[in-house]
């Protein structure tokens, strides 16, 4: 377990940052940028969560705990003994969440609008973030190895958002279609 008594240690303060491995690295590196676009896709979810609750709260408390794993990953660079790292197993439970909550929405018959509901708006947003923190995971991905899981878990996190949100537009009724070329109609 984590136990912090102090919050500030000053080390940072010349634009570094301390990893597992005890290297330490820029903060504008690409590792760390992965890791920051994590941290804020993880309180994105964090906000969305004021407006979900039930099932579908349980299961973002559970992403939220997942994406603190990601950022541990991500923050372990090479092949560190017991190193916490994400498994192929938290990307399966995530595609078959997808697959129960699909199931009782009505096809897609357009491209969606983020938006709807509050709640469904806020997971858009945090699905747009998720999408930032993949891309960032993929440019360090580029330059150094990491743990392929971590990649397909922002992957498929994208995807979960994206029919959460849709759930929360009460099953896909409320979703807000766009509607091409539409703005050039309105005089």
């Amino acid at each position: 377990m984590v136990k912090l008594t102090k919050i500030y240690t000053r080390t940072g303060d010349e634009g570094t940052t301390g990893l597992v491995d005890g290297s330490r690295r820029s903060k504008a590196e690409p590792r760390m940028v992965a890791i920051g676009e994590v941290d804020e896709a993880n309180s994105a979810i964090g906000v969305a969560l004021l407006s979900v609750e039930g099932p579908l709260a349980a299961q973002l408390t559970m992403i939220q705990n997942d994406l603190f794993d990601l950022g541990a990953d991500l923050a372990t660079p090479g092949e560190i003994e017991g190193a916490l790292r994400i498994v192929p197993e938290q990307v399966a439970r995530l595609e078959a969440e997808i697959d129960v909550m699909n199931a009782s929405l009505s096809p897609l018959t357009s491209f969606i609008l983020p938006g709807g509901s509050a709640a469904s708006a806020h997971l858009h947003l945090a699905r747009a973030i998720a999408r930032r923190a993949e891309r960032a995971a993929v440019a360090l991905a580029e330059q150094e190895a990491i743990n392929p899981p971590a990649l397909a878990y922002l992957n498929r996190l994208s995807d979960w958002l994206f029919v959460a949100a849709r759930t929360m537009n009460q099953s896909g009724a409320s979703d807000v279609l766009w509607v091409p070329g539409g703005a050039r109609m309105v005089r």
